[in-house]
């Protein structure tokens, strides 16, 4: 039985509200305009795996801690990226003080620790806030690599 939960996101596009699964094969798309939606979740130490790793898309790791406050202000750049990007990334948040085997295994030293996940394989990371627009950038340069 699946352990993760399904979100609600408004589509950027025509407004409506969806029901978007955690984890999912292929990437989700509004019931009412057919336009890819952002794909934005939480995940902690025990649905990482299937909610991350097995994502048919690459995912963009945030991993941030509540008491932070450059993971607050880099939270809202990332999701305006994933919204950007819609159909082409996985945005999952994991806070680290929560979900402390992840921080172990991903070394998190300092927060925010951002990864890119290519299948389950780190193929970037970032330490420290940036904005959306370098955010981005990053981002796309990682991905377009690993396509071409």
């Amino acid at each position: 039985m699946s352990t993760v939960r399904a979100t609600t996101i408004g589509c950027p596009h025509c407004g409506r509200v969806n029901r978007v699964p955690a984890a999912a094969e292929g990437r989700p798309r509004c019931g009412h305009c057919k336009q890819p939606l952002p794909w934005v979740v939480d995940a902690g130490d025990d649905n990482f795996t299937e909610v991350a790793e097995r994502a048919d898309v690459p995912v963009v790791v945030d991993l941030w801690a509540t008491w932070c406050g450059p993971c607050r202000m880099v939270s809202p750049a990332l999701e305006r990226v994933a919204t950007e990007l819609a159909g082409r990334i996985k945005l999952v948040k994991v806070d680290v003080d929560r979900n402390p085997r992840l921080s172990r295994r991903f070394e998190v030293q300092a927060v925010p620790t951002l990864l890119i996940l290519d299948k389950g394989e780190t193929v970037a990371r970032q330490v420290g806030a940036a904005p959306a627009p370098a955010l981005r950038q990053w981002v796309e340069q990682t991905i377009t690599t690993r396509e071409g």
